[in-house]
């Protein structure tokens, strides 16, 4: 993480689980789509900051990191919400077309 902004590492934890727990098949659409892994078989939210949300893709059976930015700097918790529900609806669109 580079920019962690309002972002603690308990408001970090309790975000990526959730998203692992409730929204994985959202999180390897938004790596298929916007991480440039479009052969990922699986991906797991591994951290996130003011900028960006990461992952750990397993591509070609190996896992590595990715990084995917934020359409902008987030401020407050609230964003983060709207930014994956952004990003997977982008992320979906470009799947399906």
């Amino acid at each position: 993480m580079t920019d962690p902004g309002p972002f603690t590492e308990d408001v970090v934890r309790q975000i990526t689980r959730h998203m692992n727990d409730d929204h994985a098949a959202d999180c390897l659409t938004i790596c298929r789509a916007l991480g440039g892994r479009p052969g990922a078989t699986a991906a797991r939210m591994t951290g996130l900051d003011a900028a960006g949300i990461e992952f750990a893709v397993t591509d070609g059976g190996v896992e590595q990191p990715v990084r995917i930015p934020f359409s902008e700097r987030l401020t407050e918790r609230p964003q983060v919400r709207h930014e994956v529900v952004r990003m997977t609806e982008e992320a979906r669109a470009a799947l399906s077309g």
